[in-house]
């Protein structure tokens, strides 16, 4: 062999740790180079060599746009998505909404917030940026009646939705849980759960779980082969708020430990959130601060521990949420989104924080990997993975007595 000829595996091994607008460039220059960036092996590797270059995807109306991290100076990229040419007007009672990212993919949902009719229009869309390869996730009714024709036409449904990897199946899931809201009777919660696996391109019925959300946030937060939301076994009365998680592989709900938490009697509100790959929790407590947690090794209680605090007079607006994204700066610093719309950092070593400008407001935020991996490609069973997810209490607008107001919360 020539010395100057590279061997097949180190070529393939150089090849994988480049970002992925280089492959793709690479890929139309020659036969050889296009059969292995196109192969199913080099797909993992990739991924698994870069599993923590993150990008930030952030959506501004119905548009979205592309960040490279770490540098924030950087200008923002459009990205033309699934929906951009063909999207209808955004109206009061729809929207485009980021459910989560996994392996790179997107998933995407476009229509109807708030719905009176069990076909009410809402597609999903499983979507690479890279690549720009997308499919589309099969339309599938609520379990609803049709709400304008029965007895009571102020009640509405609305849905939430988590998308995850199963490494055991090898299988991209969705979940949905849908349920009707009552204006006049909050307290009732009765969910319908379904699940898509995109391998048999198709809908499953989960049986009734055994909890109520207590936000009507957007997008279940992914750990550890899990989609996690805030719940609690019943709404109203003084039922403990609780992180309940659903196993994408047991196709299962069961409840995570909170860690022992000496609040002083003090009234606070937890929310959930992935950070550095670990399940994230905040305690806000209304008025003072705010508390970051992160569980070190997933499942065990005692893992638990408090990253930081945050005092809310560090801000010099009124701070209502704060909701860690992920570390820069070789974890020196952590990026965080304060009150749903504005970026900040956290710097560990100094305590402070500097709001990072030249970034408009945003209606959603979310880590996501660069990646080769195609919606209808599954990856390596065997690979350790690294997902991100993006959560957001988001603004569901309704005409009567705005009773879908931002973050709204489901309990009494």
């Amino acid at each position: 062999m020539a010395g100057d000829v590279l061997l097949p595996e180190l070529l393939t091994e150089i090849l994988s740790r480049l970002p992925v607008k280089s492959l793709l460039r690479f890929r139309s220059t020659s036969k050889s180079l296009k059969s292995i960036i196109d192969s199913h092996n080099f797909t993992n590797l990739h991924l698994k060599n870069n599993s923590l270059n993150f990008n930030l995807i952030l959506q501004l109306n119905t548009d979205l746009y592309q960040l490279d991290l770490p540098n924030l100076t950087k200008s923002m990229i459009p990205l033309n998505h699934p929906f951009s040419t063909n999207i209808a007007p955004v109206t009061r009672n729809s929207n485009m909404g980021l459910i989560g990212s996994c392996n790179g993919l997107i998933a995407i949902s476009y229509g109807q917030i708030a719905f009176r009719d069990p076909n009410g229009p809402n597609e999903i869309t499983i979507w690479n940026p890279n690549t720009r390869k997308h499919r589309i996730i099969p339309f599938l009714p609520l379990a609803i009646p049709n709400i304008l024709e029965s007895d009571n036409i102020h009640r509405f449904s609305l849905c939430v939705h988590g998308f995850g990897f199963d490494p055991l199946s090898g299988d991209y899931k969705l979940l949905r849980i849908a349920w009707i809201a009552d204006p006049n009777e909050r307290s009732s919660f009765v969910p319908h759960v379904r699940l898509f696996n995109s391998k048999t391109n198709s809908w499953k019925i989960i049986p009734a779980m055994p909890y109520a959300l207590v936000y009507a946030q957007n997008t279940g937060v992914l750990v550890e082969n899990s989609l996690h939301w805030i719940m609690t076994k019943k709404l109203g009365g003084l039922h403990p708020s609780l992180i309940v998680a659903f196993n994408l592989t047991l196709e299962i709900f069961n409840v995570v430990p909170l860690p022992d938490v000496d609040n002083s009697n003090k009234s606070f509100e937890i929310d959930v959130d992935v950070l550095g790959g670990c399940l994230c929790m905040t305690l806000n407590y209304e008025t003072t601060e705010i508390d970051v947690w992160v569980m070190k090794q997933y499942g065990y209680r005692d893992s638990w521990c408090k990253l930081f605090t945050m005092v809310k007079s560090c801000f010099h607006l009124p701070l209502k949420s704060l909701r860690p994204l992920g570390y820069l700066s070789d974890g020196k610093k952590v990026l965080l989104r304060v009150d749903f719309e504005k970026l900040f950092l956290y710097d560990f070593r100094s305590a402070q924080v500097s709001y990072v400008e030249g970034i408009p407001d945003f209606h959603d935020v979310m880590f996501s990997v660069g990646s080769l991996v195609p919606p209808s490609f599954p990856v390596d069973n065997s690979r350790k993975k690294e997902n991100r997810t993006s959560k957001s209490k988001r603004s569901f607008s309704f005409h009567r007595d705005d009773f879908l107001s931002r973050g709204f919360k489901l309990r009494l």
